[in-house]
């Protein structure tokens, strides 16, 4: 619900396009629903401009996180956080990303065990750098 955000996809939002597979198979091992601890959300903007904003984002987060690491891995013990159009499908051209579902403004975030409240925190100052 963040202003900066155009949209999110995640397993436990009801939101979840392969929600009823997610249901079935993200399962902990006493059968309760475990949506992982993946998260990717978009950007609000278009084109290069989603892109610089998701730029801008990971820079300060870089730069000023407390809880989150810039890195291109699925996870750790850490949260880690990357931009795909400019990291990991940075070679890749934008028409090409774009055929692909790889959003220019979109954020990746793997969850580690940092409290929630302190990955928030951090995510709010990078939201706010947006507009800095």
């Amino acid at each position: 619900a963040h202003p900066q955000v155009a949209w999110v996809r995640f397993p436990g939002l009801e939101s979840f396009p392969q929600r009823e597979i997610a249901l079935k198979q993200m399962r902990d091992p006493e059968g309760r629903f475990a949506p992982s601890s993946l998260i990717y959300f978009v950007l609000k903007g278009q084109g290069t401009e989603a892109q610089e904003r998701g730029r801008k984002l990971i820079n300060f987060a870089a730069k000023n996180a407390y809880t989150m690491t810039l890195a291109v891995s699925l996870g750790q013990i850490r949260t880690l956080i990357e931009h795909p159009s400019t990291m990991t499908h940075a070679a890749v051209p934008a028409d090409e990303q774009e055929a692909l579902g790889i959003d220019p403004g979109g954020i990746r975030i793997a969850l580690g065990i940092e409290d929630v409240n302190d990955i928030i925190r951090d995510l709010e100052a990078a939201f706010n750098a947006l507009d800095a």
